[in-house]
């Protein structure tokens, strides 16, 4: 057999690693993630292009004005609340959802959902109603660098903008109550109503109505958004509406994920919150460039680590609700060569073209030189996040399928205490970057803690026989 010339040998070690990366791609389960995430990051491109959209008219209108600072704060929270309370639903109970599927049948896991969404929503208007409440005290402290008037239009758009709280909950677990049933496409496309409301309303009223319009606009287009999804899950044969069977055994394995998961995003999102009220302690238009800057970082979050913790739940929890251990770690190790193979040399593109980014995307209009400046050193700063928060975003799915919430709950704990530490190290010689920097430490420290856990829980789990089928 001939030996191979230097410049086969050359090309053939260029395409090693997408080789890899077929023959990984080559079992069943891969195949289906790999295309659920193929769909899933199309259709979540599209909305970004939307998005986008969206942020340069919005970067056109207000720049880093008082204004967006004000909307940027006041959005935070019903933002927060969402991740904390919808997004740490579907996390606890699609696993159990599918394992009841598996073993009781489609009407048992329905009632399961339905009675799991009672509780979840009366939860979720109990703390819009406390966040109305108790705004005149805690916004003083989230915002402590605002003026007076800043301050009062910030407290009028959270009040605005509430709803979003108990609307966004129908629409995550709407889409995770189809995608666990391996309907991806439509629930993809739909968030895309959101920022084409807030697009369509700020041409259409933002110079009368200026930043109020944005906050319309947004709350109306995420109520289609829901109207759109509870539709769409009745013409699939599910219900996407609360109903109260009772507080049986399967319905109580929800409610243990369900406490630690919430008090992990719980203590992780204060770390947004931290960074928000930190950054509001610098010189004015430093909100507004941390959130620029996030802006342009999401975009890698959007169409890459979302979709993939979407698809990759609900393969994870049929896995482990068979006992497939080799299958678990064997699509963890395959995903995980994929996400450094992908992310890592987009994430020195933002590092190295950061500047002349930013200048493209919102160099316009209110948005200055000087304005692209800043935001292009927080920007960069804030990329090298990138590989550790697809990383981990996808290592948290299978935490979560394996019933073990409480230890994001503690690896929570410890990056709250990391990023205000570091916050506050790094802000004053760096400014607002110290406060980017400081988030990309923490979800490395986060990414390491992860699958540390994760490979001792399956090194435990794989010695152990599969289940037996059920007859």
């Amino acid at each position: 057999m001939p030996y191979p010339s230097p410049l086969e040998a050359k090309a053939n070690a260029a395409l090693a690693p997408f080789s890899a990366a077929r023959r990984a791609l080559a079992s069943s389960v891969n195949r289906k993630i790999f295309r659920a995430v193929t769909i899933l990051s199309g259709f979540s491109g599209v909305v970004l292009a939307a998005t986008t959209a969206r942020e340069l008219v919005v970067a056109n209108y207000f720049g880093r004005s008082d204004a967006l600072d004000a909307y940027i704060t006041a959005y935070v929270l019903p933002l927060f609340m969402v991740t904390l309370v919808s997004k740490s639903f579907d996390a606890a109970v699609i696993p159990t959802f599918i394992e009841v599927r598996e073993s009781e049948g489609a009407e048992a896991a329905q009632r399961l959902f339905s009675g799991a969404l009672v509780w979840s929503l009366a939860l979720l208007v109990t703390i819009a109603l406390l966040l109305a409440a108790f705004a005149p005290y805690y916004l003083p402290l989230l915002a402590s660098g605002f003026s007076a008037s800043k301050l009062l239009l910030t407290r009028k758009l959270l009040y605005f903008m509430l709803p979003l709280v108990v609307m966004s909950a129908v629409t995550v677990n709407g889409t995770a109550l189809l995608n666990a049933g391996e309907r991806f496409a439509l629930p993809a496309i739909l968030p895309i109503l959101a920022p084409l409301g807030g697009l369509l309303c700020l041409l259409a009223l933002g110079r009368r109505w200026g930043i109020y319009a944005l906050a319309v606009g947004t709350v109306a287009g995420t109520a289609l958004q829901a109207l759109s999804l509870v539709a769409l899950a009745r013409a699939h044969g599910v219900r996407l509406a609360p109903r109260w069977s009772g507080f049986d055994p399967k319905l109580r394995q929800v409610a243990g994920q369900y406490v630690p998961m919430v008090t992990g995003a719980l203590l992780m999102g204060t770390t947004e919150l931290v960074d928000q009220a930190m950054a509001a302690m610098l010189p004015p238009g430093s909100v507004a460039a941390l959130g620029y800057a996030r802006k342009i970082v999401n975009v890698l979050v959007v169409v890459g680590a979302i979709p993939l913790a979407a698809a990759t739940l609900p393969y994870f929890s049929d896995m482990v609700a068979k006992g497939e251990w080799q299958s678990c770690r064997h699509t963890l190790r395959t995903y995980t060569g994929l996400i450094l193979l992908a992310t890592l040399p987009i994430t020195a593109g933002m590092v190295v073209f950061a500047r002349p980014l930013v200048r493209i995307l919102f160099q316009r209009g209110a948005f200055t030189a000087v304005d692209t400046a800043v935001v292009s050193h927080v920007e960069a700063w804030l990329a090298l996040q990138v590989p550790f928060y697809v990383l981990g975003n996808m290592a948290v799915r299978l935490v979560s399928a394996l019933k073990r919430n409480g230890i994001l709950m503690g690896i929570a704990a410890v990056n709250t205490v990391l990023n205000a530490v570091l916050n506050w190290l790094l802000m004053w010689r760096y400014g607002v970057a110290g406060i980017a920097l400081s988030t990309s430490i923490v979800y490395l420290v986060s990414c390491v803690l992860v699958f540390g856990s994760l490979y001792a829980l399956i090194g435990r789990k794989r010695a152990q026989p599969a289940p037996a089928s059920s007859p």
